[in-house]
């Protein structure tokens, strides 16, 4: 799989950078706020929790673009 991946809740309220089956970054709302949070997976249930937005994302998420991710950026830092 190549990185970094897209994702975002279907909801809306986080989007998620995986730069690794390690390490992702979300944005997630917070009241009126966007929270940047940096991840990095050290315990097996993280592993699978990153394994589980790459593989079987269509439940709770949606795959998004790397186009899709910087214009959401964009918009928050407006």
């Amino acid at each position: 799989m190549l990185f970094p991946q897209y994702r975002k809740y279907k909801n809306n309220m986080s989007y998620f950078k995986i730069d690794s089956n390690e390490v992702f970054t979300e944005w997630k709302k917070m009241t009126n706020i966007w929270e940047k949070l940096d991840f990095q997976a050290k315990i097996l249930p993280d592993r699978n929790y990153i394994q589980d937005m790459l593989s079987d994302f269509e439940l709770y998420w949606d795959k998004i673009s790397e186009t899709d991710y910087n214009s959401f950026l964009a918009s928050i830092k407006d």
